[in-house]
């Protein structure tokens, strides 16, 4: 089997496993070469360490995360509250699609409760056209060449399902998730500095079982009992074949037919 390059890109430590974590262990299940990166090492995420001390933890996190499915990990090494769309930024986010050399790209949604959330989102859109292009330099010490071709790209839900206003955001497609949804907790849980923080500044002590209701809601929606959302980004000139479909089988997606449809599923 063909070996495919997947890339799951998101803000921060834990973003991935929160939106995608069943679908990239299914994608590990079949044998392809994953890397979860974070623009950030989650560094305002405690009250009692410094940025250094809890980056370096959630490095060490992610890092845990990732391996239980057979991932690599990167830290892009912005700072949270400080991913802007600037050139500076994009050409760190082009260097690093040059060195894991995706052909699958997954991201944050361009609408989301966050602008970390956001601004990822129109970073990674922006590098994967501007990553096969040579003259389009990074600045690194020891840069990757250029990319063969735009990779495909795809968003994930925002978190809960909702754009910054409540309001419902229509996937594409639902990938069935139930048979890796104990890997995704399990990955999750790796975060456990998450919690503290969560308790601090959101109020809540449940993002595993936050997590685990809106899994389990996108999944209902379409009859399974646990699902990942995810929008096909086909702008022009981007791959508009369903790669990620086909990786994954018809078996698992929702709605039938998804493998050559480019119609949203709504969100009843």
């Amino acid at each position: 089997m063909t070996r495919t390059r997947i890339l799951a890109i998101h803000a921060h430590p834990d973003d991935v496993e929160i939106l995608a974590g069943g679908t990239m262990a299914l994608l590990a299940d079949r044998g392809h070469a994953l890397t979860i990166a974070t623009f950030t090492p989650g560094d305002c995420g405690s009250r009692e360490m410094g940025p250094e001390e809890i980056g370096a933890v959630r490095r060490a996190e992610a890092a845990r995360s990732a391996a239980r499915i057979g991932a690599a990990y990167m830290c892009l090494e912005m700072r949270d509250l400080a991913i802007f769309n600037s050139d500076t930024s994009r050409r760190v986010v082009v260097e690093a699609l040059r060195r894991t050399r995706p052909q699958i790209v997954l991201t944050s949604s361009p609408v989301d409760y966050l602008g970390d959330h956001e601004a990822a989102s129109l970073l990674v859109r922006d590098a994967c056209f501007a990553a096969p292009a040579p003259n389009y330099t990074t600045g690194a010490e020891d840069p990757a060449p250029a990319i063969d071709a735009i990779p495909h790209l795809y968003w994930m839900d925002p978190i809960g399902g909702e754009d910054r206003e409540g309001r419902p955001v229509a996937p594409d497609f639902v990938v069935n998730v139930a048979e890796t949804f104990g890997c995704k907790r399990e990955m999750l849980a790796e975060h456990a500095s998450q919690r503290r923080w969560l308790q601090q500044h959101h109020g809540t002590d449940d993002y595993l079982e936050s997590m685990e209701e809106w899994t389990r809601e996108r999944g209902r929606r379409v009859g399974f009992s646990h699902g990942e959302g995810f929008r096909h980004y086909r702008g022009h000139p981007y791959p508009r074949t369903p790669l990620l479909q086909e990786l994954l089988g018809e078996g698992l997606l929702w709605p039938p037919g998804t493998l050559t449809s480019d119609s949203a599923i709504g969100t009843a």
